[in-house]
């Protein structure tokens, strides 16, 4: 089974609703808190995109590297790589926008917060709405099994 599809359409899906969340946040940002609010605003839904775009990022190219095996540790590690790097960023990120002046922090956490949970429903839309085939040996009623030789050679 491949979830590519899956993937790349909740990769789409998140890149809209970054999008979404960055013209209502910087809006709103605006309005309530000036130039700072607008900043916020739209750095805290591109840092949202960013880092929710990676993880669907790091799953695509761990399966194209191991030929679709999920189950392969490297598959694993790829995945668990880019949530290390994530992690670290997150820090980074934190310690260098803590006390800017030229940012306003309550729209920066309102904009992170929804692009989150924006981003969990557009997973849930993207998986329900995928056609990908889970079974891929059935029989279906009126299918005739094909004729196969018996093994041990009786009858």
């Amino acid at each position: 089974m491949s979830v590519t599809p899956i993937l790349t359409r909740a990769l789409r899906y998140g890149g809209i609703l970054a999008l979404a969340v960055a013209v209502v946040a910087g809006a709103v940002g605006l309005i309530v808190a000036g130039v700072p609010g607008l900043v916020g605003g739209l750095l805290g839904a591109a840092l949202a995109a960013v880092f929710l775009g990676l993880t669907a990022g790091s799953m695509l190219l761990a399966g194209r590297v191991t030929k679709g095996d999920t189950t392969s540790p490297v598959f694993f590690g790829i995945v668990l790589g880019v949530w290390l790097l994530k992690l670290v960023l997150f820090v980074v990120a934190a310690i260098v926008l803590r006390g800017q002046h030229w940012l306003d922090p309550y729209v920066f956490f309102a904009a992170v917060i929804a692009a989150v949970i924006g981003s969990l429903i557009t997973d849930v839309v993207a998986f329900q709405r995928a056609r990908v085939p889970y079974v891929s040996d059935i029989e279906l009623p009126g299918q005739t099994k094909p004729s196969v030789a018996p093994r041990d050679g009786a009858g």
